[in-house]
C-alpha cells in the first residue's frame, strides 16, 4: 500500500517545483516569426519595439504631470519600463519580472505624492505598460504559468493595497484584474492558435510521408505479383521440359532420368510456393476476376498502349532506335509499365500537349524518355495520391537501373530512364573472382 502510494505524493511535489522554476527563470524564449506571409515575418518585433516607446513616455508624463515626481528617477523608470516590454520579446518571465520591479520602485517614488483620489500603486497608465509583457508571457509559456503571473501580479498589487495605501489614494485592482485577465486569456487563445497550426502542418508532414510509403509498399507488392506471373511462367516451362526431355532421348541412362526428375520436382516445389505467396501477394479480393493471373505486358504491346493514349485526345508520336529485341521479362515489363506511367501522367496533368516516346535499345542498357511539351488547357483536378514517380523508381531501381523526371524549359515534362538488359550479371558484379566462385 505504501509503496503504491508513493508515485501520487511525488506527483504533488513536482508540479510546484517545475512551475517554481518556470516562474524563476531567464531562459532564452525568443517571440516566434509569422509565418505568413513571409515578408512580415518580423512585423510582431517592430510593433512591440514601437509600443515599448509609449510605454516609457505615458510612465515619465504621468509621473511629471499627476504626481509631480521629477528628476532622475523618473528618466530611470521610464527606460526600466521600456526595458521590460523589449526584453518581453526574447526572456517574457525575465522581462515580467523587471515589470514588477519597475512598479514597485514607481510606487515607493510616488507614495508620497498621491493627492486625492489619484491610483496607487499604479498609475493610470501603469497596468496599460504592463499589459504587453504579460501578453508576451501568455503567448510562449503554459497556462499554468500565465495564471501564476497574473495571480502573483494581483496578489501583490493587494498586499500593497492593504499595508501600504496612502490613506487619500485610491484602488484600481478591479480594473487591473480585468484588464490582465483579458490579455492572458487573448494570449492564450493566440498560442493555442499557433501551436494547432504548427501541430497541423507537422500531422500533414508525416501523412504525406505515410502516403507515400503506403504507395511504395503497395508499388513494390505490385510489382511482386506481377514478377511471380513472370517466373511462374518459366518454371512451369522447366517443369514441363525436365518430364519430357527423357521421351526425346534413345535409352536414357538412370542417372539421366534421376536428374531430371530431380528438376522438375524442384520446379513444382517452387510453383507451389510461388502460390502460396501469390495469396498473400493478390488483393483483399481474391475473387475479383481483374486478380486472376494473365500475361505481363511487354514493349511489344507498346503499339497499342499508345493508340490507347490517342484515343484519349493525346498526341503521342514514338521512335525507336537501336535493334529492336526481345529482352528479359523483368525489364520488359519494368519499362512496359514505366511508359504507363509516363503517358497516364501526360494524359492527367498535360492535357492537349505533344509527347514523345523514345526507346533506344543500346548493347548494354535500354533507355526510355516520355517528355510532353507544356498543357494547352488548364488540367482538371486529379483524385490520384501523386505517388506515380516512386513507383517509377523503384521498379527501375530494382533493375539496379536509374529514373529521373522533372519539368522541362519549355513549360513541359520529361520522365528518362536507364534500365540494365541483364541485371543479373550487374548484381554480380565486375570481380572475375566472384563469378568464378558462382
Amino acid at each position: 500500500m505504501t509503496q503504491q502510494s508513493a508515485p501520487p505524493a511525488e506527483d504533488r511535489t513536482r508540479l510546484p517545483r517545475g512551475l517554481a522554476r518556470e516562474l524563476f527563470t531567464v531562459k532564452w524564449d525568443p517571440l516566434p516569426k509569422m509565418s505568413r506571409p513571409r515578408w512580415l515575418a518580423w512585423l510582431p518585433h517592430v510593433v512591440l519595439s514601437y509600443v515599448a516607446i509609449p510605454c516609457g513616455v505615458l510612465t515619465g508624463m504621468q509621473l511629471n504631470d499627476h504626481y509631480k515626481v521629477y528628476g532622475g528617477a523618473v528618466l530611470g523608470l521610464s527606460l526600466l519600463t521600456s526595458a521590460s516590454v523589449v526584453l518581453s520579446m526574447f526572456r517574457p518571465i525575465a522581462a515580467w519580472w523587471l515589470g514588477l520591479v519597475t512598479t514597485a520602485l514607481i510606487a515607493w517614488v510616488l507614495h508620497d505624492h498621491v493627492g486625492h483620489g489619484q491610483s496607487w500603486p499604479w498609475t493610470p497608465a501603469g497596468p496599460f505598460t504592463l499589459a504587453p509583457v504579460i501578453l508576451m508571457v501568455a503567448l510562449r509559456v503554459p497556462p499554468r504559468v500565465t495564471v501564476s503571473v497574473i495571480g502573483i501580479t494581483l496578489a501583490l498589487n493587494g498586499l500593497a493595497d492593504i499595508t501600504l495605501r496612502p490613506p487619500q489614494s485610491q484602488t484600481i485592482i478591479g480594473g487591473v484584474a480585468l484588464l490582465f485577465g483579458f490579455v492572458g486569456i487573448l494570449g492564450y487563445a493566440l498560442r493555442a492558435t499557433r501551436l494547432a497550426r504548427t501541430k497541423l502542418v507537422e500531422q500533414e508532414t508525416l501523412t504525406e510521408e505515410e502516403r507515400a510509403r503506403r504507395t511504395l509498399l503497395e508499388e513494390r507488392s505490385r510489382i511482386a505479383r506481377e514478377l511471380h506471373d513472370v517466373v511462374a511462367h518459366h518454371m512451369s516451362v522447366i517443369s514441363i521440359q525436365a518430364q519430357v526431355a527423357p521421351h526425346l532421348v534413345e535409352n536414357p541412362s538412370e542417372e539421366l532420368k534421376e536428374n531430371l526428375a530431380g528438376i522438375r520436382e524442384n520446379a513444382l516445389e517452387a510453383l507451389t510456393e510461388l502460390r502460396r505467396v501469390l495469396g498473400v501477394l493478390r488483393s483483399e479480393r481474391p475473387d475479383d476476376p481483374a486478380t486472376r493471373q494473365h500475361p505481363q505486358p511487354t514493349l511489344a504491346e507498346l503499339d497499342g498502349l499508345v493508340d490507347n493514349v490517342r484515343g484519349a485526345g493525346l498526341n503521342v508520336t514514338t521512335e525507336i532506335a537501336g535493334i529492336r529485341r526481345p529482352l528479359t521479362p523483368g525489364v520488359e515489363l519494368t519499362a512496359y509499365r514505366i511508359v504507363q506511367e509516363a503517358l497516364s501522367n501526360a494524359l492527367r496533368h498535360a492535357p492537349g500537349s505533344r509527347v514523345e516516346v523514345g526507346i533506344a535499345y543500346g548493347p548494354r542498357d535500354l533507355h526510355l524518355c516520355v517528355a510532353n511539351t507544356a498543357p494547352t488547357r488548364s488540367a482538371p483536378p486529379s483524385p490520384g495520391a501523386g505517388h506515380g514517380l516512386l513507383g517509377m523508381r523503384e521498379r527501375a531501381g530494382m533493375l539496379g537501373g536509374e529514373l529521373a523526371a522533372g519539368p522541362r524549359p519549355d513549360g513541359g515534362y520529361e520522365v528518362s530512364a536507364v534500365l540494365p538488359l541483364d541485371p543479373q550479371e550487374l548484381s554480380a558484379g565486375p570481380d572475375p573472382e566472384t563469378k568464378r566462385a558462382t
